[in-house]
């Protein structure tokens, strides 16, 4: 998003164009984060502030990541505000900057809308119809339309 800023100088009126960010919703709405990047996010999620050694010891001993490449996923989110960076020493602290939930919601709306036409109905009929859902599962859904009714 770009704002026009006029600024007045003496008899000279400058005109000057100042990109602005509105960090909320960038937070809310982050630029796609990868498979890598979320198993990071979920180590944050999980506890934090972590250095980034703490988030290798987390996650890249599983997955067989050096602490170069935990360290250019961290920068990444950095770069995608989904994660904040605070200076502690030699070192940083990284911090999840949207919250899992908000993340999990926007995942959600992106799915159905990419796959189903923005229909959630249509998930639930293909989950279905390929046997994908267990009777708790079935119970789970019944419950919370029941919820929604009231």
């Amino acid at each position: 998003m770009f704002t026009l800023v006029i600024v007045s100088t003496t008899p000279v009126i400058a005109i000057e164009i100042e990109q602005t960010r509105d960090m909320t919703k960038q937070a809310a709405n982050p630029d796609r984060i990868s498979d890598a990047e979320q198993a990071v996010m979920e180590a944050l999620w999980t506890r934090s502030p972590l250095t980034a050694a703490e988030v290798a010891d987390s996650v890249g001993e599983e997955r067989g990541w050096s602490l170069a490449t935990v360290k250019t996923l961290l920068s990444r989110l950095v770069g995608k505000n989904a994660i904040a960076a605070e200076p502690d020493g030699r070192r940083f602290l990284y911090s999840p900057v949207i919250a899992r939930a908000d993340f999990v919601g926007h995942e959600s709306r992106r799915l159905v809308d990419r796959l189903f036409g923005g229909k959630a109905a249509s998930l639930f009929a293909h989950l279905a119809e390929a046997e994908a859902l267990s009777d708790d599962d079935i119970e789970e859904i019944e419950v919370l339309l029941r919820e929604l009714r009231k």
